[in-house]
């Protein structure tokens, strides 16, 4: 069968993703051909996506993707990971999905994808918001979700600290140590970040990084010392922490964003402490966690329906401003989840 001749849209990265948005080239390229089982979905509604192709490729047994009622969100950063709804199911030969339905995927930052339906997750906006899957109730939170459970293992009466704690990561950590009766301390880049996440979500403080000795204001903060940090920065804040740790301490690794844009390796923290003290410092990605999936929709999905884990979300519109939005994530620009809308959601 040859290519549908229709036009999709992709940003790639052109190079190293330092603070500029020339790095990001725009790529136009042909809608890959419908094979059997494949699922055709389209992210954005707009010229490059018509009502209907040549009925040559229905009389095939192809149904090709519809403009109507189009997609919705597109998720920041390097994950790819992305939200659309399934304008036009597979004439009968994919049965897995049925067609209007909004799912979740891997395709990049593009206005188009054909998968075969494996590694698709159907999303139930009876639930929760849809955009939720991309942030609380998605990667993010259970990241934060298996890091904070699994590796950090907070205890009631403990001191848990996160860093970029207005982030979603960071945001949902806070929550849960809270609900797991922790003391929960977070620490932010500005003066509102730390209001919106005392006053807001619960914690019981947040340091501004930004303000000054940073180590005094995490004695302050934390007089009892810390026993569990969160990591998602690296930098200053990790080597403030170090030494403030309790004995047996933990600290589970989720991300050193301050280092991303590095151009060279940044100077490590004093590890001295992390001997003394027996601290468990343990790496870890997400994706290696799969079977704690059905858990965390459990547990996180009950705590937001019932107000106990709340959420933010940061919405850049349009899909052509995904790398700016994405740049500014790794500024700390952002409030909250920052997600890229490309399209109305249907399903409110």
């Amino acid at each position: 069968m040859p290519r549908i001749a229709l036009a999709a849209v992709a940003f790639v990265l052109g190079a190293a993703p330092v603070a500029a948005q020339g790095r990001f080239v725009t790529q136009e390229l042909l809608v890959p051909t419908f094979h059997g089982a494949d699922v055709g979905a389209a992210h954005k509604a707009g010229d490059i996506v018509r009502n209907r192709l040549d009925d040559a490729y229905h009389d095939k047994g192809v149904h090709v993707i519809s403009a109507g009622a189009v997609a919705n969100w597109l998720l920041r950063s390097g994950y790819n990971e992305d939200m659309v709804l399934l304008p036009e199911e597979q004439a009968g030969e994919n049965r897995h999905f049925r067609a209007d339905e909004v799912v979740l995927g891997y395709d990049g930052w593009q206005s188009h994808a054909v998968a075969k339906g494996a590694g698709l997750r159907r999303l139930d906006p009876r639930q929760a918001p849809v955009s939720t899957a991309l942030g609380v109730l998605g990667m993010p939170g259970m990241t934060a979700y298996v890091g904070l459970l699994d590796i950090g293992r907070p205890k009631p009466g403990e001191t848990v600290v996160v860093s970029a704690a207005a982030g979603a990561v960071g945001s949902a950590v806070g929550q849960i140590a809270k609900i797991k009766g922790c003391r929960a301390v977070g620490v932010a880049g500005s003066p509102a970040k730390c209001d919106h996440v005392v006053r807001e979500l619960g914690f019981d403080a947040c340091v501004n990084y930004k303000g000054g000795n940073l180590g005094a204001a995490l004695r302050e903060a934390c007089p009892q010392g810390i026993d569990v940090y969160f990591e998602n920065v690296g930098g200053d804040v990790l080597r403030a922490v170090t030494t403030q740790l309790n004995q047996n301490a933990r600290i589970p690794l989720c991300g050193l964003i301050s280092e991303y844009n590095a151009t060279e390796l940044a100077p490590g923290p004093n590890l001295r402490p992390l001997l003394f003290n027996r601290v468990l410092l343990k790496g870890f990605i997400v994706s290696d966690h799969m079977a704690r999936l059905p858990d965390f929709l459990k547990e996180c999905g009950g705590w937001v329906r019932e107000g106990r884990l709340k959420y933010r979300e940061d919405v850049v519109e349009g899909l052509e401003k995904a790398p700016e939005a994405f740049i500014g994530l790794l500024q700390g620009k952002n409030f909250g989840k920052l997600l890229v809308r490309v399209g109305e959601d249907p399903t409110r």
